[in-house]
């Protein structure tokens, strides 16, 4: 008897520690709740300062207490989001807004997308070099066009016509992104294989948010400037609704990682159409997809997800992800690499 309670005790721990390997899953029926996330990859302890560490943490909790306090105030999941997202484009550490990295010409071009799970309703905008935070052009493009999509030069039009920030592009230039090109650029110059493989060893700087609010409705919402060195006006996943966001009354998620297998696997909504059609719980769509789909074709990055009940996941095949929750009693938690308790 002893042997055989010693057994399964060992399998209950090996079982607790492997989910906590792939992911972070909170169960709980707490509204209202806001996930966030500022993007996944190669994110490893020895090479982060502890500054860099408290930074990173700092403005995380920042964008959740600016969330909730929306929240918390009776206010919906699409402002809660919004104000989020917003306090991580304006910080140049997330590849998003005023952090976004350059393309191959030496500019920033910004993509955005938001959902409302309610209705159904969507917006996104790509290409755009001027909008000072992307995500509330997202919004307009939901809210007040007949359309889900716009990019280039006519989603910047159509911003301005909403009395939206417009900068100079010089707004968006950091030395540290500048850098990046250039070594990315010199290692291409150079034919340097093993320098120009260390895309798989970048963090994808995508930001992104979902939040469930006090009548249960979910929102989820993402932003970024894309891949370093990206040309001929490529676009990711982000603005890509079903790809890189989306929200139902079932789940809503937020997408990060390498674009394109995200696009070709309709990664979030695959999340959202497991739990409706296989009636399997978030934590369990999120890992199938991101840990079993994605991981076995090559496809790096991960996903924060959240139902109709607040349970969340945040669930990521790299080393690390940039990421934090906030629930009922108020207390931001914020996380960079894989296991952090």
């Amino acid at each position: 008897m002893k042997k055989c309670i010693l057994f399964f005790l060992f399998l209950s721990i090996f079982a607790s520690g492997h989910c906590i390997l792939k992911a972070q899953n909170v169960r709980t029926s707490n509204m209202p709740t806001l996930v966030i996330h500022g993007g996944a990859g190669t994110i490893l302890k020895e090479n982060m300062t502890p500054e860099d560490e408290q930074a990173y943490h700092s403005k995380l909790e920042e964008a959740l207490n600016a969330g909730y306090k929306i929240l918390n105030e009776g206010g919906t999941s699409e402002q809660a989001v919004i104000a989020a997202i917003i306090i991580m484009e304006d910080s140049p550490l997330f590849n998003a807004g005023k952090g976004a990295v350059f393309t191959n010409e030496g500019h920033n071009e910004m993509d955005a997308s938001i959902m409302n799970g309610g209705d159904g309703s969507a917006g996104a905008i790509a290409g755009v070099k001027i909008i000072k935070n992307p995500i509330l052009a997202a919004q307009a493009v939901k809210n007040n066009s007949t359309h889900v999509m716009m990019s280039g030069a006519g989603a910047e039009q159509f911003a301005e016509d909403q009395n939206l920030e417009v900068v100079d592009p010089t707004y968006f230039y950091t030395e540290g992104r500048k850098q990046q090109l250039e070594k990315l650029q010199k290692a291409e110059n150079a034919k340097e294989q093993g320098s120009i493989e260390k895309w798989k060893d970048s963090k994808y700087g995508t930001v992104g948010a979902v939040a469930l609010d006090k009548n249960g409705n979910i929102c989820a919402a993402t932003s970024t400037g894309g891949m370093t060195n990206k040309k001929y006006g490529r676009i990711g996943d982000s603005p890509v609704i079903g790809a890189g966001t989306f929200a139902s009354e079932v789940c809503g998620v937020s997408a990060t990682g390498h674009g394109e297998y995200f696009i070709r696997n309709v990664v979030a909504y695959d999340i959202a159409a497991r739990m409706e059609y296989k009636n399997v719980s978030l934590e369990l769509a999120a890992e199938e997809v991101i840990m079993g789909k994605l991981k076995t074709i090559g496809g790096d990055g991960g996903v924060i997800a959240l139902d109709a009940k607040g349970n969340i996941s945040m669930t990521f095949n790299t080393p690390g992800m940039y990421r934090g929750y906030i629930q009922k009693e108020g207390k931001p938690r914020t996380f960079i690499y894989k296991i952090e308790h």
